[in-house]
């Protein structure tokens, strides 16, 4: 860290995903152990191969917005406008005209209006339809609800969307973090979304033979691949002092942030890829390994990512992993693909100011070449100062944030 660093807090957090629609019910599931995977409720589900899916339950979109901004908000879009909306009224941040200048909003997804592309391609192609509506490049573009939350919150700083796959959401809030450390920028919305539970969606994700049919079960011997999930995180991220002035309650300090390439595969994790990562944010942040004590896994339920990482971390950690408490939260919500960093997030936040470590649940069968405390099937109360979260996305793109209590 430079010598003119300024340091960077959370003020506010807001989310949807499969085990809540806000915060609390999300990190209430996250301490029960709930799991939020179940079947799948959408169009021609019955010509999928994999039927089960972390999808947004109960959810009306005509409880949140009206006619004319549902023709313009894809399902990704309107995840993070309600993240958002819950984020700023935590916070109580507001962005005066000069203020706004200094602020924007950088925003992670891989997909971003899957739904639409899927509703219209079915249009032309399955109905024959010639025409499409004129709003579909605006709804389905990936910088949609970065630039839909810009407008909103009068945001008119640095905006744009990243997308690197399973990474998008982890790269575009430690682009935020930078920002404000380096004095660019004095308060972002950052985060990500992901709404790709649509036929094409999922048809996509069955053809990789990668899916669980039945459960995410991360780490454990008799895993059989992942399952997917929806939803969005959003966070306030603030320069220290603009919060303290302001009175604002900080929920975690953001310490430092790692980013690498494999260079190696466009589907197989490397394991010194990840340690690269996870040894750049330490750094960072000026963490020694003892002095984490959780790390939210990349965790995917692939026999292939959970032994990549667990070697990884056991590497990195080297004494200290004995003690280290490490888990995956996608067995309860699924994988966000380019949200998930965002949402898992919050169990990272969860860790450091409740002392709550979420667990990985279906942990069946102990796996040697997983043989780390894993947190299985039951939440664990555990004081710790630090954390990683960790996200390892296909192409080889790595992203690891270093946090610290407040």
């Amino acid at each position: 860290m430079s010598g003119g660093a300024r340091r960077v807090v959370i003020t506010g957090a807001g989310t949807i995903n499969s085990l809540g629609h806000d915060v609390a019910s999300t990190l209430a599931a996250m301490r029960e152990g709930r799991c939020g995977i179940g079947p799948l409720n959408l169009r021609d589900v019955e010509r999928l191969s994999v039927q089960i899916g972390g999808q947004v339950r109960d959810y009306d979109e005509y409880a949140h917005f009206n006619r004319q901004q549902i023709a313009l908000y894809d399902r990704f879009t309107q995840f993070t406008l309600l993240a958002a909306r819950q984020a700023m009224a935590q916070s109580g941040i507001s962005f005066t005209d000069e203020e706004s200048e200094m602020s924007g909003v950088v925003l992670g997804t891989a997909g971003g209006g899957v739904n639409t592309w899927d509703e219209n391609y079915r249009t032309v192609y399955e109905e024959g339809k010639n025409r499409v509506h004129p709003f579909v490049v605006p709804k389905l573009m990936n910088n949609a609800a970065a630039s839909h939350v810009s407008m909103e919150y009068n945001l008119r700083g640095p905006s744009f969307t990243v997308a690197t796959a399973c990474s998008s959401s982890n790269h575009a809030m430690g682009l935020a973090f930078q920002m404000i450390r380096s004095g660019m920028c004095r308060a972002m919305l950052t985060g990500g979304s992901e709404a790709m539970l649509c036929f094409g969606g999922v048809k996509a994700w069955e053809g990789l033979r990668v899916m669980s049919k039945d459960a995410c079960r991360p780490f454990s011997a008799n895993r059989n691949g992942m399952v997917q999930g929806e939803g969005a995180a959003v966070f306030v991220f603030e320069e220290y002092e603009n919060a303290r002035a302001r009175g604002a309650e900080i929920l975690c300090e953001v310490a430092g942030f790692g980013m690498t390439a494999d260079a190696a595969d466009i589907v197989m994790p490397s394991a010194q890829g990840a340690e690269r990562a996870m040894r750049g944010a330490m750094r960072d942040a000026g963490l020694t390994p003892e002095q984490v004590g959780y790390i939210n896994a990349h965790g995917t339920g692939t026999a292939a990512n959970d032994k990549s990482e667990c070697a990884s971390v056991a590497h990195v950690f080297g004494a200290a992993a004995d003690r280290l408490m490490i888990s995956s939260t996608k067995s309860m919500h699924g994988h966000l693909i380019g949200g998930t960093g965002a949402v898992e997030l919050l169990a990272c936040i969860m860790a450091l100011r409740d002392g709550v470590i979420a667990p990985t649940i279906g942990y069946e069968e102990p796996d040697p070449e997983c043989a780390l405390d894993v947190v299985p099937n039951v939440a664990r109360e555990a004081r710790v100062e630090a954390v990683l979260s960790n996200a390892f996305a296909f192409g080889g793109l790595n992203a690891v944030l270093a946090l610290r209590a407040a």
